[in-house]
């Protein structure tokens, strides 16, 4: 059993599979492996997102949102792996900040030239 003296209440996380080595070394662990293919993945939708708005002609505008639409999707699966296994942890936020900033955007829709 995971011991709970560690867990933050404010954080959302699964607990560690224990599949980690107790001392880091220089090779790369499953958690390295993951965390290096979420990175890339997250570097490669900024980089697509910016190919998608620039693109000139239309079929290559198609295949960066297909590779774009790809990549987000390798992207969901890696933080999916990586939460499952407690190696991603998520900060929750205070309820009344997200009341504040709810009522401060829903307050923006009556801007919206459409309703």
């Amino acid at each position: 059993m995971q011991s709970q003296q560690n867990q933050n209440p404010s954080q959302i996380a699964n607990p560690q599979t224990g599949e980690l080595p107790k001392v880091k070394t220089p090779d790369m662990n499953d958690r390295d492996f993951l965390n290096d293919g979420l990175s890339t993945c997250k570097y490669l939708t900024d980089s697509l997102n910016i190919a998608v708005r620039e693109a000139s002609h239309g079929e290559l505008y198609n295949e960066f949102v297909q590779i774009l639409t790809e990549t987000h999707q390798s992207c969901r699966e890696l933080y999916n792996l990586m939460f499952q296994h407690g190696w991603y942890k998520l900060e929750a936020e205070d309820q009344q900040k997200l009341d504040q900033a709810y009522k401060q955007f829903s307050n923006y829709s009556s801007q919206f030239p459409y309703q």
